[in-house]
């Protein structure tokens, strides 16, 4: 079986953008929510989230000038007017993910571009562009709607804007599986290279929800926090007494995956190995998990199955967490289950206190991190975890980072509908 390896990393975070200015504000504890500023939320339940902080000033938390977004770096204004922000980000967080792996193969070399593909997930994708063309219609007509409504808002187009600016003509694709979409896309990538469909393969996740909709929306469904709003930095706190459901987040990451020889014949960095990819369906409600974490559980026990590791062999977990009341001890319970006496003193932190919860884009931007803790051997804290609401055997990381020595970390993603993915990672082959 074809080994599958990553050589490129991009994000686009609340926390930063750029891998290593997020990845240093993610071991400092650093907080990426703030008030909403750039849309009316006066009459919103929820007037907090975590957002991608911009050279404008828009959004930003606490996350110094060094990690801002300028979106002009990339994107002409002409072209930004013609793609949702998802597009944008996703394109961005790719375009740092190719030149990390070194990966440009030339107009003439065809059949290295026919080999790569590109595989990006969304939960939703255009969210802003319905809203308006929604307002548009019923406020100004159908006339003058721009011809670009329909691409800007598909959900597949961050994968075909991407293919398209960079000739890459093998597997394109997306998925849509609401929070698990960005795990989804990188394990099915991962696939696509181990049964030789693809040798390079770009693949994430983006989102960019944060409009009247998006927020009305999930408030409706009563997923998100409204407890927080005069205290943005303290809204996400996963496993806490006080956590009443999660911050909006939005940004995007990305990841190149090839084949091992593939990488290893030009020379390319490997940041980590793919080791195991474990999909599963609750079958038990819309929006709220099993309460046993049946779902859950599967799906980490068949990616650690996958990777032909043992639990006692992860020693760090990046979990859902998203610091709504039922899902987050729900997961913890199925670690436990899963790791017996192995979940003992075992690192399991949720990032989302500090990143909020990027949706579709979430388990992309978790991956890296996941990627960056074996790299440094160190693990993201939890932050905002004051009162643990349950004991349980695992360290979930309250406050600081966590030195850590190991081989294998796993990441989890789940999502409405019963959705269920679990990525296990390990230390380069080279390392």
């Amino acid at each position: 079986m074809r080994r599958v390896v990553v050589t490129g990393l991009g994000l686009i975070s609340p926390v930063g953008c750029g891998v290593d200015t997020a990845w240093k504000n993610i071991l400092a504890g650093t907080s990426g929510a703030g008030r909403i500023e750039h849309i009316d939320v006066g009459d919103m339940a929820c007037r907090v989230a975590a957002m991608v902080p911009r050279v404008d000033g828009r959004g930003g938390g606490g996350v110094d000038i060094a990690g801002s977004y300028d979106p002009d770096a990339l994107l002409s204004k002409r072209e930004r007017k013609r793609v949702d922000e998802f597009i944008e980000y996703s394109a961005v967080a790719a375009n740092e993910a190719i030149a990390d792996s070194g990966w440009a193969p030339s107009g003439d070399e065809i059949e290295a571009r026919e080999r790569t593909g590109v595989l990006f997930g969304s939960g939703i994708g255009g969210f802003q562009t319905i809203h308006e063309a929604i307002l548009h219609v019923e406020q100004k007509g159908p006339r003058r709607l721009s011809p670009f409504t329909v691409p800007s808002m598909l959900l597949n187009m961050a994968s075909g804007y991407i293919s398209l600016r960079y000739g890459f003509k093998g597997p394109n694709y997306s998925v849509a599986s609401a929070c698990a979409a960005g795990a989804h896309a990188i394990g099915d990538a991962a696939r696509l290279i181990r049964h030789g469909d693809a040798d390079v393969m770009v693949a994430g996740g983006g989102e960019a929800p944060i409009c009247r909709m998006g927020i009305a929306s999930f408030v409706a469904c009563r997923a998100m926090t409204t407890a927080y709003n005069d205290m943005p930095e303290k809204a996400s706190r996963p496993y806490d007494s006080g956590r009443d459901g999660f911050l909006m987040g939005e940004g995007a990451g990305a990841v190149v995956l090839e084949e091992y020889e593939h990488a290893r014949a030009r020379g390319a960095k490997l940041y980590a190995e793919v080791m195991g990819y474990g999909l599963s369906g609750d079958a038990h409600h819309i929006t709220r998990p099993c309460p046993d974490g049946d779902g859950g559980y599967r799906a980490m026990r068949s990616a650690i199955d996958n990777s032909g590791f043992h639990p006692s062999d992860i020693g760090y977990i990046n979990a859902h967490g998203t610091s709504t009341q039922v899902g987050d001890e729900v997961e913890v319970r199925a670690i436990e289950r899963l790791f017996g006496e192995a979940a003992s003193g075992l690192c399991v932190s949720s990032t989302k206190s500090m990143t909020g919860h990027l949706m579709g884009a979430a388990g992309a931007l978790e991956a890296i991190l996941t990627i960056k803790t074996l790299q440094d051997q160190v693990a993201p804290p939890t932050i905002n975890l004051d009162s643990p609401s349950f004991d349980t055997l695992v360290d979930l990381a309250p406050h600081t980072a966590r030195p850590v020595s190991t081989r294998a970390a796993m990441s989890n993603s789940f999502g409405f509908g019963g959705t269920n993915a679990a990525l296990v990672f390990a230390t380069a082959p080279d390392a």
